[in-house]
């Protein structure tokens, strides 16, 4: 019974740091911290971009009040889904088994995301009644968290760094979607960064689980040299092709 004590214990003490002011605080006052939100939101915002039109179709056979109910709803299960996750993930990424799985599971999607087209299924809702919608939608937001939720604890352990991540991720999913998609549109590659990236995220994981971590300041390096570098290589790619039909 012991080490259920303790799987209770810690468990608690995790879900407390959601209550605690002093780690709201001291997550808004860390630069480090909003370094690490911010690169949660923007590899979010680059990965679920299309998600969100995904979910637009789900819900579209629905009256026009009761589309919004259903995406109303589809947030506020992503948020408890991450709330959980959260919870539980902070105790369970202590082991390193869970590291090293975690790791190649962010290996798994970087693969398939850079080398076999990505995950991308077709969606077919044929007019089903409002509560079902619902359901699919928020088991749509859930299957879209996973990633983002194990990717997130790649970067960091910190219940409202990761917590904030993913509130902010799930907001730019559903309300900057088309900004997101426009960039995507211009700088194609930018997909196939968001994968990279979440390659490099896996070999911070799987390195952390044997010991060695990757200082922030030199993955907010990497971060903002991959972002950059995909930019202007797509740029310079348009203009060659330009160059060559001119």
């Amino acid at each position: 019974m012991d080490w259920f004590i303790n799987f209770f214990s810690s468990i608690s003490e995790n879900y407390g740091h959601f209550f605690s002011w002093s780690d709201v605080v001291n997550t808004l006052s860390d630069p480090v911290s909003w370094g690490i939100i911010g690169s949660l939101v923007l590899l979010e915002g680059l990965l679920s971009a299309d998600n969100a039109l995904v979910l637009a179709v789900m819900v579209k056979h629905l009256p026009k009040d009761q589309q919004k109910k259903a995406l109303f709803y589809g947030i506020l299960g992503a948020y408890l889904f991450r709330f959980i996750a959260i919870g539980l993930g902070t105790y369970l990424i202590g082991f390193t088994l869970v590291k090293v799985l975690g790791a190649l599971y962010l290996f798994y999607i970087a693969y398939k995301g850079l080398f076999k087209g990505g995950s991308e299924e077709e969606i077919k809702n044929k007019g089903t009644s409002f509560w079902k919608t619902v359901l699919l939608v928020e088991l749509m937001d859930i299957a879209f968290s996973i990633d983002s939720v194990i990717a997130a604890f790649g970067l960091s352990n910190q219940v409202w760094v990761l917590f904030m991540g993913g509130v902010l991720g799930v907001l730019m999913m559903r309300g900057v979607a088309q900004l997101f998609l426009r960039l995507i549109e211009r700088f194609p590659e930018l997909e196939q960064a968001a994968f990279l990236l979440i390659a490099i995220i896996a070999g911070k994981m799987l390195a952390g689980a044997f010991g060695y971590e990757l200082p922030q300041v030199a993955f907010f390096a990497i971060l903002i040299a991959v972002f950059v570098g995909t930019i202007l290589y797509s740029s310079r790619k348009k203009k060659r092709a330009a160059d060559k039909e001119a």
